[in-house]
């Protein structure tokens, strides 16, 4: 027999589109909880007050509102499972991820004919797949068009799509749905806990997708927060879905939510680990605590911090998320993000090239919300520009740095 050594993970920054460095509070949490039985008082209330949390952060009075043990593909699987077969759905896609939730929609939307033709990359008529450059974002107005000329049953859009670091227009899908008569599904896996806004101000949105490790920053494998409307669970309720363990109203009873209502805490669930519970319920306190507005001025006001300083190195920013950058090299660097991006890696600093082309970097600062974090970002980064070879002066730029923190000081 193999005698393998013990398995040491290093400490890493991680400064990718996520997860985050998870909060120490956080990891404290999940390491004091005792080994405790599933249905132990604690535990219970844990999950309690974990889904009424939740409904402060998604801003919703849905009572559908809950987390799907997992990643946010979980939470996302979850949302989508109310299409079925032949179903028609008008998907837009500007980046990896969306374009994964986009394949997940054509899956669930074939027929069997459709499925068995290509069981990997199916292509359904009732599927409608609008195709949006990467580094663009989605526009109001590229939703209303496709949504007029297609008039589809479900329309499904990121709201951040971290694969390009854009913004996509909620305000504009909601419009475009209600107008239309279309059912709003959003993924929010990068935006939830990261920008201010309240789901229930979007009606024509019936489900809402996140994840645990990006804005909640909890552990990866614990909890993606979901919310869902009446009108959805309706819809479910009604017709069905072709699943059991991520059926949007059988995974509520987990959470003690039935028949559209709160019920007594106590009752049988799925066996849902005290560690996990612990550790997701003391990082949504850390949320709430931080305050959701505060949250998203924080994040504004370093990302601004960051982008000059990538800037200043030559680089050009594409993108307009808060919680990350994602850029070109200078002209003569250009083709060598790859290698930038795994010198960095290789040296603990986790960045991130993007999945898809053209390839560009991105730096996220999910977690790091102070004046040292940024410098020690901006540091590394520079550090890395210069064994590359790129003609930069670190000086200037952390000293360029530090002065835009003691003007906004100043200003504030």
């Amino acid at each position: 027999m193999t005698n393998y050594p013990t398995l040491e993970i290093p400490e890493t920054l991680a400064c990718g589109p996520g997860p985050g460095n998870t909060d120490p509070r956080v990891l404290d949490s999940f390491a004091r909880a005792g080994v405790a039985d599933h249905m132990q008082p604690d535990v219970l209330r844990g999950m309690v007050e974990s889904k009424f949390m939740l409904r402060e952060i998604f801003g919703t009075k849905n009572t559908y509102t809950y987390g799907v043990g997992g990643t946010g593909f979980s939470g996302l699987d979850c949302a989508l499972s109310a299409i079925l077969p032949g179903d028609k759905v008008v998907a837009f896609v500007n980046g990896t991820f969306s374009g994964i939730d986009g394949l997940t929609i054509r899956m669930k939307a074939s027929t069997r004919e459709e499925l068995a033709a290509a069981p990997l990359n199916p292509q359904p008529e009732s599927v409608e797949i609008i195709d949006v450059p990467h580094g663009q974002s989605v526009t109001g107005e590229i939703v209303e068009a496709a949504l007029a000329e297609h008039k589809p049953m479900w329309a499904f859009m990121a709201h951040w799509e971290t694969g390009s670091g854009r913004i996509n227009d909620i305000q504009g899908f909601n419009d475009a749905c209600e107008k239309h008569g279309c059912l709003g599904i959003v993924d929010a896996v990068s935006s939830l806990g990261i920008e201010d806004f309240n789901i229930d101000d979007y009606p024509a949105v019936v489900a809402w997708a996140s994840c645990p490790q990006k804005g909640v920053l909890c552990l990866p494998l614990t909890y993606a927060p979901v919310s869902f409307t009446d009108k959805y669970i309706g819809i479910v309720s009604t017709r069905g879905c072709y699943t059991y363990v991520h059926n949007p109203i059988l995974e509520a009873r987990h959470w003690g939510i039935v028949d559209g209502k709160d019920v007594e805490a106590g009752g049988y669930h799925r066996t849902h680990s005290g560690y996990a519970v612990a550790a997701f319920h003391e990082a949504l306190r850390i949320t709430l605590a931080h305050g959701r507005a505060q949250k998203a001025a924080d994040y504004a006001y370093h990302e601004k911090a960051l982008r000059q300083a990538i800037e200043a190195m030559g680089c050009n920013v594409t993108s307009n998320m808060t919680s990350l950058v994602v850029f070109d090299l200078p002209g003569e660097f250009a083709g060598r993000e790859k290698e930038l991006v795994g010198a960095c890696r290789a040296d603990g600093f986790g960045i991130w090239p993007t999945l898809s082309e053209p390839t560009q970097i991105r730096i996220g600062i999910l977690n790091q919300l102070t004046i040292d974090a940024i410098n020690d970002i901006v540091g590394r980064f520079v550090d890395a520009m210069l064994r590359m070879g790129v003609e930069i002066d670190k000086a200037a730029i952390m000293n360029d740095l530090n002065g835009y923190y003691a003007e906004q000081s100043v200003a504030a």
